[in-house]
């Protein structure tokens, strides 16, 4: 397989961890082309792409709280010891650095807080994170998103939109916050009728922003996808929700208007059950597998995993066709049950994307079809020093692949 032309517009070009998961202290260095990371299972493989994910807003591709990715050394039962994950990331406006990890916990709030710096120096809240890298993953824990609560689904979308519109990290960081707050004051019934509106106003600004945003992302990604890419099957997208189906008759001004008053009628109901019953987090992701008609949940689990493979790649397409730069991509065991036609339809749509994908897998030879397109790191478990033993196979001009063992610390 040739590579591709041309590099990634954005890629890492570095990747540090200091006490992450089991690792005491790594430095990955590496090209704009993809990434194979091969080794046995819990060998270390997928906290590599776990850090990668911390460089963008949100809890990660784990969704795990800060305190529970610190490094544990053997007969440890609490981590002294915090983890840092830092980049040297290569974009469309130059290098950047980026810096992320748990602060120290504050002794009024009792609480972790998480850091975020941008070329050295500290900023306030993660949406900068979002302006600099971009990054969507796919992880074995996804299989069922079909099947699964609606959350899930949410959280996958929000994803796909960030590319597109980092503010948007913001803003559903902001609605979540807002909404908490509104369903504390109910719970405890000590808020007054001014500052529950005031929050209820807050909501509907926030929470018609993030169906719009939404909206949008709808618009430009449903053509791309019934599409389709190769053999992986076409998808129809919908979005089902009551404020997304405001915004199509109403203004933004008038759909505020009416989630507030919802917001205000259902304050008694809300307070009884918890949360809110109007807003875009009681929205939800519609797929259907276009060949078949069928929903996407009713579809078989390779169907369906193929259905998130065609999404994520239709997304990376028409990002690098809008932006010039195809997201980074976050492969977990992505090829284990793809046969040979689609395996080798993702690498290709992978190097002609230009995309810096990192892909994990406990059988290398299953990205035999790389060889002289990729980089390739062998994780190898359970040890006390870092190895830097390098291989150099032949590849195409001017390119070969990195076989580079990972030994690591691990509890």
């Amino acid at each position: 397989m040739a590579p591709g032309t041309s590099a990634a517009a954005l890629w890492l070009a570095r990747l540090t961890l200091s006490d992450f998961r089991c690792y005491a202290q790594v430095s990955l260095d590496a090209e704009p082309w993809p990434l194979v990371l091969t080794g046995p299972n819990g060998a270390g493989k997928t906290n590599l792409l776990e850090a990668v994910s911390f460089l963008s807003p949100g809890r990660g591709l784990r969704r795990a709280r800060l305190g529970e990715i610190d490094r544990l050394a053997p007969g440890e039962t609490a981590a002294g010891r915090i983890w840092a994950v830092s980049a040297r990331v290569m974009g469309p406006q130059g290098p950047c650095d980026l810096g992320t990890g748990r602060g120290p916990v504050r002794e009024t709030a009792g609480r972790d807080r998480r850091l975020v710096k941008v070329d050295g120096s500290f900023v306030r809240g993660q949406q900068a994170l979002g302006e600099v890298f971009n990054v969507v993953w796919l992880t074995p824990q996804m299989d069922g998103l079909f099947r699964d609560a609606a959350s899930g689904r949410r959280r996958f979308l929000d994803r796909l939109v960030y590319g597109f519109d980092p503010a948007h990290a913001g803003r559903v960081a902001a609605y979540e916050q807002v909404l908490r707050e509104r369903a504390r004051l109910l719970r405890t019934g000590r808020g007054d009728a001014a500052w529950l509106t005031s929050l209820e106003e807050s909501v509907a600004r926030y929470g018609v922003a993030v169906a719009a945003a939404r909206r949008d992302l709808m618009a430009r990604l449903a053509g791309a996808c019934a599409a389709g890419v190769g053999p992986f099957p076409r998808a129809e997208l919908g979005l089902v929700g009551e404020v997304e189906s405001w915004l199509g008759e109403l203004s933004a001004l008038e759909s505020e208007d009416r989630l507030r008053e919802r917001l205000e009628a259902g304050r008694a109901q809300d307070a009884e059950n918890g949360g809110a019953t109007s807003g875009p987090h009681r929205s939800d992701l519609a797929v259907r597998h276009l060949e078949t008609g069928l929903a996407a949940g009713l579809c078989s689990t390779g169907e369906q995993k193929a259905l998130l493979i065609s999404i994520v790649l239709a997304h990376a397409r028409l990002l690098t066709l809008d932006r010039g730069a195809a997201p980074v991509l976050l492969l977990d065991e992505v090829v284990a049950h793809l046969d040979e036609q689609r395996r080798a339809a993702l690498f290709e749509e992978l190097l002609a994307l230009g995309a810096q994908a990192w892909m994990t897998g406990t059988d290398a030879a299953l990205f035999d079809d790389l060889r002289g397109a990729a980089q390739f790191f062998l994780v190898r478990d359970c040890a006390a020093q870092r190895s830097s033993s390098w291989c150099v196979t032949p590849g195409s001009p001017g390119r070969h692949d990195l076989c580079h063992d990972l030994e690591l610390d691990r509890p």
